[in-house]
């Protein structure tokens, strides 16, 4: 049995071939993930400064008017030493009631939407697929 084959060209050949297309393939694949990326720090520059006034003046805004609504339920218990306590236990129930119901609502969003570079990930998954039926039609 003869397993010699003359292609014309010695294995160091056939290996430098090997490795520079894989050099190429991973290049590609480095830019395409370094493209995504730039295209969600994009978005994230002009989110995150926006995002951080936004809690600022909700913040403010938050503590003005826990004050003024503790004042209001303050005010239906004129008599009691206990006005001021009862209004800010009741604001602040209402408070954690509407927080656990944001939190709930913001981990959904967050499940459903992924930070991941997703289109990179399908292409590899995609590039693995391919790979491993070359290697098969090879052996």
């Amino acid at each position: 049995m003869n397993h010699d084959v003359n292609n014309g060209r010695s294995v160091a050949q056939v290996l430098g071939e090997m490795k520079g297309e894989l050099q190429e393939f991973v290049a590609t694949r480095v830019a395409m993930l370094k493209s995504e990326m730039r295209e969600k720090a994009k978005t994230l520059k002009t989110a995150v400064p926006l995002a951080g006034g936004a809690i600022l003046l909700l913040t403010s805004a938050f503590f003005l008017l826990s004050i003024g609504f503790a004042a209001l339920v303050a005010a239906l218990f004129p008599n009691s030493p206990y006005r001021w306590c009862f209004g800010f236990f009741g604001i602040g129930m209402l408070w954690a009631i509407l927080g656990m119901l944001a939190g709930y609502f913001a981990k959904r969003e967050f499940a459903a939407k992924q930070l991941m570079p997703t289109k990179t990930i399908e292409v590899l998954k995609g590039d693995k697929i391919w790979i491993q039926s070359e290697m098969k039609s090879q052996i």
